[in-house]
């Protein structure tokens, strides 16, 4: 693999060796700092190994010995690793401060997000698979989960945590830059498990203000809705404005921003929606959506192109 291959690998929406949030950059910091400890420690043992088998393999005296243990067996690691643990403990606090108003719930179920805007002011909104955060501002996430341990983690803005069953964990993250930044679930968690991630979108904060503070217009009235309706999708998903109350799926009213579908199974298109209604069992196995193989290619389309509209 070439030098520029390998430094190509650290960067991208994925990586958190190309942070974009204040937690990534600490943790990228600690990385890099332990991997000049990790090399100074190297460089020392090969290079005693180097002298002593190659430029002075004759014996050596007993206080020579004695003096290499006490002081590089003993001395220099404890100095080195004692120092690496204070700076790696000095960063704590940091990535420990309280939020700043907003609070956004995530819940990881198997295999999607159920995500849900606690602002300070305001009803919550509801929301699935996907994650909008204001630009230089602190965001407390709320993390649990209902069915098995699942580990949220947005490697280019903060490190990871676990969403365990009974108990609600607590992450706080802050985005440095607009951007579009992907996320995944860490944790073995089931048969799609690696079908699990979501994207989060960073937006300037009056941008994002107007997003969440706006009220999705009515949906109009439409053959795909009336097939929605009528083969009983409302009873698992919710549609703001509409008499789809569901709350067993993921919320749907803004579906039409979403770039995925599937919580980051294949872009947001009406074939591939179409796809997804029909074909769930095989696009995303053991998920709890049943597949409408009997739903016609023609009324699946219509749903998706509708569920398309819904912005």
């Amino acid at each position: 693999m070439s030098a520029a291959s390998a430094l190509g690998a650290c960067s991208g929406v994925q990586s958190a060796l190309d942070p974009a949030g204040h937690e990534a950059r600490e943790v990228a910091s600690l990385f890099w700092v332990m991997v000049v400890g990790a090399a100074v420690v190297w460089t020392v043992v090969i290079g005693v190994a180097i002298y002593a088998t190659r430029l002075r393999p004759d014996p050596h005296e007993d206080i020579v010995g004695h003096r290499l243990i006490l002081w590089g067996g003993v001395a220099f690691p404890t100095v080195v690793l004692a120092g690496l643990l204070v700076y790696g403990l000095g960063l704590m606090p940091k990535l420990r401060e309280a939020g700043e108003g907003l609070r956004i719930d995530v819940s990881g179920e198997q295999f999607w997000w159920r995500v849900a805007y606690r602002p300070k002011e305001g009803e919550p909104v509801l929301s699935a698979n996907e994650i909008r955060i204001p630009v230089g501002e602190r965001v407390e996430f709320a993390l649990t989960s209902p069915d098995v341990i699942h580990a949220f983690w947005i490697p280019s803005l903060g490190g990871k945590v676990d969403m365990i069953p009974g108990r609600e964990n607590r992450l706080v993250l802050k985005a440095e830059k607009a951007g579009v930044y992907r996320g995944a679930c860490t944790e073995f968690c089931g048969a799609s498990h690696a079908l699990m991630a979501f994207d989060v979108i960073a937006m300037d904060k009056p941008a994002f203000e107007d997003w969440l503070g706006s009220r999705p217009a009515d949906p109009a009235r439409a053959k795909g809705r009336d097939l929605f309706t009528l083969h009983g999708c409302g009873a698992c998903h919710r549609v703001g404005g509409t008499e789809a109350k569901g709350e067993v799926g993921p919320e749907l009213t803004r579906f039409g921003q979403r770039k995925t579908v599937g919580a980051g199974l294949l872009p947001n298109t009406p074939e591939n929606v179409a796809r997804f209604i029909r074909e769930t069992d095989v696009l995303k196995p053991r998920s709890k959506m049943p597949a409408y193989g009997a739903l016609s290619p023609d009324d699946a389309l219509e749903i998706a192109r509708w569920l398309g509209s819904l912005k």
